[in-house]
């Protein structure tokens, strides 16, 4: 049994030692070649073919789910063995992120006593797909353990079968090497073994294969004629593993030296002692060298981990920075979710970073993520509740103007209603599933008073468009008026054209420029009166009031207003200027040309305002 073999086991062709570093913890190329071999038999991987890789981090969830369904069309399960679990780890980073963003919006919108649910159609057809991969691949390594422990049984026996015939006895040699060839040829075809039985039992074979090839020394020649054969095999396995050197593809180069390595040492029987050490020691040069180029890669990988660890550190920064700028407006804030959706694809589009720090980095991402949505949300929670006091203050507004909706008394009602349309105007957003429906209450309410009003003021238009057409005619009548030269016969007889206008009535709102019309012919006249200037223009400041009052224009009053103001203040402020003035030429004679210009300054200003004054004093009264 391969318990008998002791410390003393000879050195099997094929077996390289040990090479130990001084401090003796590096694993030399050829034992991590053995191992790779082992773990390979041990998982099926001998039968996988190589897939492509892909950066499944920077694939939608919905791309991931089509690679996966992808792979499942695959006849060979340990193939897309490390594919799935990468496209798995992929998948659930990206789904917890969006699940945690749905649960924050979910908290968003309702109380926190609220159970939030989400259910998506994504995640159901991945856990689909992903258990029908393990089935298979349960299925699948079920049978390798069961197939390698069948292997260990026959290669035991074969061993067993290799001692029992050296220890026959038996006189043909004939025989013994049929027998032989016929125990090596089972023992190519027997197939993987279990990991940790890898080495002792191809070890125990080839030590009793050296047995054996002791035992038969006697006939040379077919030894010889074996040994000849297996050196030039294992030439021509040299020969490719140096090939594989210049390889481009490393991952391709080094899946073919385990496969040269496993022909080596399973396949392939020993060769003389004089060329063992020699040609193992070539092959194990080569072996190194493609291991260095192997481990040089692997180190290029892990500087780029680096490098996109950095990378993917700066853009958790950033995310950062964007959760502290203090952001106020809806406007703004719709630009700093578009800079985090451009940060999050970038981080998921960085690549791979070292397996220790991958836990690590997601979660200061899905934490950097989380304080930028809850600051977020935060926000729109505050829109939330001014939305729904906007809604509370339009109800208000919807509700009365409901109460005038049916009023005869438009003169009192129109111009609340008209004051409930502007407060409308004002009141911000309102939550988006209510906006179409008051809206829509509130212009129906509004259409119903106005339509009413419109028909009650049928006939009020009609005269109004009467009273044009009367003042019209009265205009072109005007202008063939002349003053007789007699003061008070012409100023009675201007009196008199006025009376006659008002009387003629009130026009239509977007009529009223004939008014302008026949206040320039009113203006010309009273140029031509020998009025005083205080007597013309109170005269036509009078009609002008009349004319507004009439019109029931509260705007222009109060712009009317305005302006007499600001003309009071200029000339109050010129008279202090001008009065400052003659303090300055106190010491100057009363019969300066100057003095005398600034008094006479000073009178007309003050007249000036008398009459201003005046105007405001009636303004205010009309008020």
């Amino acid at each position: 049994m391969l318990e008998e073999m002791n410390d003393n086991l000879p050195q099997a062709d094929g077996q390289d030692s040990m090479e130990s570093t001084p401090q003796g913890t590096e694993i030399s190329a050829q034992e991590a070649m053995d191992n790779h071999l082992a773990e390979a038999g041990e998982t099926g991987e001998h039968e996988s073919t190589t897939l492509p890789t892909k950066d499944y981090e920077a694939l939608s969830m919905e791309a991931l789910v089509e690679e996966m369904a992808t792979l499942l069309s695959h006849d060979q399960i340990s193939a897309i063995k490390n594919h799935m679990e990468e496209v798995r780890k992929a998948f659930m980073d990206k789904f917890h992120h969006f699940i945690e963003e749905k649960r924050q919006e979910f908290f968003a919108q309702n109380d926190d006593t609220a159970e939030f649910e989400y259910h998506s159609p994504i995640k159901n057809k991945f856990d689909q797909l992903f258990d029908e991969y393990k089935a298979r691949k349960a299925k699948h390594f079920n049978q390798i353990q069961n197939q390698l422990k069948a292997n260990f049984v026959e290669r035991t026996n074969l061993i067993e079968e290799l001692k029992n015939l050296i220890d026959s006895n038996q006189t043909s040699m004939s025989d013994m090497f049929k027998k032989f060839n016929d125990i090596r040829d089972r023992w190519k075809k027997a197939g993987a073994i279990p990991k940790d039985k890898y080495n002792l039992v191809w070890n125990n074979f080839h030590f009793h294969t050296d047995r054996f090839y002791e035992l038969v020394h006697l006939d040379k020649e077919v030894r010889d004629a074996d040994f000849k054969n297996n050196l030039e095999q294992k030439l021509a396995i040299i020969a490719r593993a140096k090939e594989l050197i210049q390889e481009a593809s490393l991952t391709k180069a080094f899946r073919e030296l385990q496969l040269l390595h496993r022909i080596w040492k399973e396949e392939i029987g020993p060769v003389d002692k004089e060329y063992r050490e020699k040609i193992w020691a070539e092959f194990s040069e080569i072996t190194k060298q493609l291991h260095d180029k192997r481990e040089a890669q692997l180190a290029q990988a892990k500087e780029r981990e680096l490098q996109n660890l950095a990378q993917k550190n700066q853009i958790i920064a950033q995310i950062n920075q964007l959760s502290e700028e203090r952001i106020t407006t809806h406007a703004d804030w719709q630009k700093q979710i578009v800079k985090m959706e451009a940060l999050r694809q970038d981080f998921f589009n960085a690549g791979r970073v070292p397996a220790e720090q991958t836990e690590e980095t997601w979660t200061h991402f899905k934490n950097a993520v989380r304080n930028f949505n809850a600051t977020k949300n935060a926000f729109y929670k505050d829109i939330k509740n001014e939305q729904q006091h906007n809604l509370d203050r339009k109800m208000a507004l919807i509700e009365k103007a409901k109460s005038f909706v049916d009023t005869n008394d438009f003169e009192s009602a129109t111009p609340i209603m008209k004051q409930i349309q502007e407060d409308w105007k004002k009141i911000g957003h309102v939550p988006r599933k209510h906006s179409d429906e008051i809206w829509a209450e509130f212009k129906q309410i509004c259409n119903a008073y106005f339509d009413r009003l419109h028909e009650s003021r049928k006939d009020e238009i009609e005269a109004e468009v009467a009273a044009f057409e009367r003042k019209k005619d009265y205009l072109e009548q005007m202008k063939t008026f002349e003053l007789v030269g007699e003061h008070k016969t012409d100023l009675d007889a201007i009196k008199a054209h006025i009376a006659a206008w008002k009387e003629l009535g009130k026009v239509p709102q977007n009529r009223r420029h004939i008014e302008g019309k026949f206040n320039k012919i009113l203006d010309a006249l009273f140029e031509k009166l020998s009025l005083s200037k205080k007597d013309s223009e109170m005269m036509k400041f009078n009609n002008r009031l009349d004319q507004l009052a009439e019109g029931n224009d509260q705007r222009a009053l109060v712009n009317e207003q305005v302006f007499i103001r600001r003309k009071i203040d200029e000339l109050q402020s010129d008279i202090i200027q001008l009065e400052n003035n003659i303090q300055f030429i106190s010491n100057a004679k009363s019969d300066n040309p100057f003095v005398k210009e600034v008094y006479k300054s000073i009178e007309r200003n003050k007249e000036e305002l008398k009459l201003w004054k005046e105007k405001l004093k009636k303004l205010n009264n009309l008020a």
